[in-house]
């Protein structure tokens, strides 16, 4: 074994006798499970979460510090009860959500106290710093593994005074000099003259209780206060210096270096011994230096013994709970301070303010424990305390009414339980809907639906008055619905209603048992849309809520379509809907009878039918005035556009003419995605005409670019032979129409060797060009390939018995030559079957020439 595993192994064990020792300070086998209160072992969970153990850890630490394994089973029982409580509580509260009128959120208890998406614990997941080979988790801190169960053994009241270390009741040594100190040997004397005399001297007692002052002599201060020595001292130097008795001369007596006792604390606290501190140290002082009572130690009888005699005793509960420090006496030299064993010590739990043990004096009563705990909490059930007491011979449980709390006089180890008040209301009920202020009321004796509605300032306006209900509890907690008739009982034909504790009430407002009845509107206004319905809302009122008429609008001929309600389902000829057309006042004056819309009608409005938008169009290139034109008559054609461009330059491209028709802006916005909906279709459809399998160069996006093009071939030089004729197409809003110079060059891509362009030179066929650029690559589909002309025209090579025949190239032309498809190789089975099936035709032939 090498000598970091010898290393490894004694540090390991080391670790653990290490951890043993600090578990084994604090023994849980007195912990009683039953006893525990919810809180405690919430807080429990949530530490043992904090620190990452699972279940199974949680169960081997408390074995481990010595917790009993009946108790161990009893508390699985009760962290399973809290986590299903937890579990009902949040399915409860998803349920009431979905169903408001049958709330039970109030009808029973429900457990809020962990967050329930904690489940780390119900996993065993651990945390970075917990070893999973590790069930005791023994390379964590000691200390976390101990903060685990610490909320299942109670605290000392007062115990943790005098561990606090931002508390040291340390005395300021640099006080004026306390009247009341007593003088002894080693301390140091200041004596000031001052007036017909001026002298300062420092004098230090002797062990004998003297000072020797210059002048006067051997004074006796031991055992003497500030002040007594102070009248002494001033006597004695009277004789030498008569100026202290006319007055002239005045002396001061102050304290210096003050001097070390001795002090013993003994009995039970934490560190018994003798400790030497300064003269100023009082009760306090010495008992935070030793750690204070121990577990066993009193709190409430400490003793200060001077010369055998007990001169004073401390109760620290004094100080904790008002702050008075009357019985913390300053010490003297061999004082010893005895804390004694308590003799009346109870624990109070549940829902107090301070839930701990406190010592209890033979003169307090159960009122007095409930003052030391700070008093009830919020949430406290104050009418009846649990107490759980010793007897010689078992355990016993008494309950103590509110009214005998000042009788009753504690006991040595009782236990006091107190609960949580119940998760219900003894006099609520609610009212929800249509009535002004809906919520939560006092149930007062013999109130009645009536004085419910009165209580909430009465119904609204739109209250449907026809049917109302009460959801109800029934004695076994389950709900009922009690219906009525709102209207009946408003007026008074039908009885009042008395109410019930829980009951909640609902009233339905109109809109809440109909759609929301909308108005449309649609056509030639500025906003367009749906918009709120109101009685005796006008079409002009319409027209101006959707922000007036658009420029072309007409106000006539405007039509309503609306809805019909009774129409005849036999009949093949009924009517789906009723059309109204009405014209309305151009500046939306009102003028005589007013067209009322009702709910769900929808109004178009037309454009004027000799309005005209201004339509333009626009030609580049080799005209002598390029730019754009207005289109000035319906049926403008290229030719009228290039005539009015000025004609054709010298250097135009005829047949590289194209026309692009985009559309103007507003429709190319609207008709965007319908058109890339579409677009996309027809390039899907183009992709299946293809040979099965083939997989062109180009990728989807640069064929939906091509598709997206929107070029138009045209054949400018027949337009410009034959104007007007089929060639000469109808100019529309947003056109371009481009007219280039003569292009010189041809451009080849696709599967060929060296894609490239190649200068144009007439009569050179389309293989020629396919061979200028390397050829046929050795998979180009060549039946497949095509070229685009100048003016935006296609035209692919066809196949002519056993030969490609190719289309003709023009100057600026794109030849593109796709991708054959990918064939998969014939496997060995393929090669079986194609050979069977020879066999069997040559079978056949053979038999058919017989």
């Amino acid at each position: 074994m090498s000598i970091t595993k010898k290393f490894l192994s004694v540090f390991f064990l080391f670790f653990v006798l290490f951890v043993h020792v600090a578990l084994s300070q604090t023994n849980y086998s007195d912990v009683r499970v039953d006893e525990l209160t919810d809180a405690q072992i919430r807080q429990m969970i949530q530490r043992a979460e904090s620190v990452g153990y699972s279940d199974a850890q949680l169960e081997q630490m408390a074995a481990a510090q010595g917790m009993k394994q009946t108790e161990i089973q009893k508390l699985r029982l009760r962290v399973e009860k809290i986590r299903r409580e937890e579990r009902q509580g949040t399915s409860a509260g998803t349920e009431r959500d979905r169903i408001p009128t049958m709330n039970q959120d109030d009808r029973s208890r429900s457990f809020r106290g962990i967050d329930t998406t904690r489940n780390s614990l119900n996993r065993g997941q651990q945390k970075p710093g917990v070893m999973g080979n590790d069930s005791l988790g023994l390379f964590q801190d000691p200390r976390l593994q101990l903060e685990i169960f610490e909320s299942l053994k109670p605290k000392i009241f007062g115990a943790e005074l005098f561990k606090n270390s931002n508390l040291t009741f340390e005395p300021n040594l640099r006080m004026a000099t306390p009247k009341s100190y007593v003088i002894g040997p080693d301390d140091e004397l200041l004596v000031d003259l001052s007036g017909d005399n001026e002298a300062n001297y420092r004098l230090k007692v002797s062990p004998d209780g003297t000072i020797r002052l210059q002048y006067v002599g051997l004074i006796a201060v031991s055992g003497l206060t500030i002040e007594q020595a102070t009248a002494k001292i001033r006597n004695t130097m009277g004789n030498t210096y008569p100026g202290l008795r006319s007055g002239r001369t005045n002396v001061a007596i102050t304290l210096g270096n003050i001097r070390s006792i001795k002090v013993t604390v003994l009995g039970e606290v934490v560190k018994p011994g003798s400790y030497t501190v300064p003269s100023l140290f009082t009760v306090f002082n010495v008992l935070y230096q030793s750690g204070g009572p121990n577990q066993n130690g009193s709190f409430r009888k400490i003793q200060v013994i001077r010369n055998n005699r007990v001169i004073n005793t401390v109760d620290v509960y004094d100080f904790l709970l008002n702050g008075i420090q009357k019985s913390n006496i300053r010490l003297q030299d061999q004082d010893v301070i005895n804390v004694p064993v308590y003799q009346t010590r109870v624990e109070v739990a549940g829902e107090v303010k301070r839930p701990a043990l406190y010592e209890v004096l033979d003169t307090e009563s159960l009122d007095d424990v409930i003052r030391f705990a700070g008093g009830f909490s919020s949430q406290a059930y104050t009418a009846q305390i649990k107490v759980l007491q010793n007897t010689s011979r078992e355990r016993k449980i008494t309950d103590v009414q509110s009214e005998d709390y000042s009788e009753y006089m504690p006991k040595n180890g009782d236990k006091y339980l107190v609960e949580t008040i119940l998760d219900r209301f003894e006099n609520r009920v609610e009212i929800l809907g249509a009535v002004f202020r809906p919520g939560q009321y006092e149930l007062d004796p013999g109130l009645t639906l009536k004085g419910l509605i009165q209580k909430a300032n009465g119904l609204t306006e739109d209250a449907f008055l026809n049917r109302a209900y009460i959801s109800r509890l029934n004695a076994d907690n389950t709900q009922s619905l009690v219906s009525f008739d709102l209207a009946k009982v408003s007026a008074g034909t039908e009885p009042d209603i008395p109410l019930q504790r829980e009951d909640k009430i609902t009233i339905s407002s109109l809109f809440d048992l109909r759609d929301e009845y909308k108005v449309t509107i649609q056509g030639e206004v500025r906003f367009p849309g749906s918009f709120k319905y109101g009685d005796s809302i006008s079409v002009g009122d319409l027209v101006q809520m959707a922000g007036g008429f658009k420029e072309g609008a007409t106000p006539n001929r405007i039509e309503v379509s609306r809805r019909v309600k009774n129409s005849d389902a036999m009949s093949e000829s009924a009517r789906t809907a009723e059309v109204f057309t009405i014209n309305i006042d151009p500046g939306l004056k009102i003028a005589g009878p007013r067209f009322r819309l009702k709910p769900f009608d929808i109004v178009s409005v037309r454009n004027s039918e000799g309005y005209q938008v201004q339509r333009q169009v626009k030609i580049e290139g080799e005209v002598l005035y390029p730019g754009t034109y207005t289109v000035t008559k319906k049926n403008e054609r290229i030719s009228d556009l290039i005539r009015r461009a000025g004609g054709l330059t010298p250097l135009a491209y005829v047949d590289g003419a194209s026309l692009k028709r985009t559309g103007t802006p507003e429709s190319r916005y609207a008709d965007s995605l319908e058109r890339l909906k579409e677009e996309r279709e027809k390039l899907l459809n183009l992709q299946r005409l293809k040979q099965t399998g083939a997989r062109d160069t180009t990728s989807f996006e640069k064929d939906l670019q091509v598709l997206r093009s929107d070029l138009v071939g045209i054949d400018l030089d027949r337009i410009l032979k034959r104007p007007s004729s089929r060639y000469d197409l109808i100019v529309e809003d947003g056109d371009i129409i481009r007219i280039p110079k003569e292009l010189q060059t041809v451009r080849i891509t696709g599967e060929v060797l060296k894609p490239n362009s190649i200068v144009y030179i007439k009569g050179r066929s389309f293989k020629g060009y396919i061979d200028g650029a390397g050829g046929f690559s050795y998979n180009a589909y060549k039946r497949g390939a095509y070229i685009v002309y100048p003016n935006g025209s296609v035209a692919a090579a066809k196949k002519f018995i056993f030969f490609n025949n190719y289309p003709q190239v023009k100057p600026g032309s794109e030849i593109f030559v796709p991708k054959r498809a990918e064939r998969e190789k014939l496997t060995a089975q393929s090669w079986i079957g194609i050979g069977t099936a020879f066999a069997s035709l040559g079978a056949i032939i053979v038999s058919l020439l017989k």
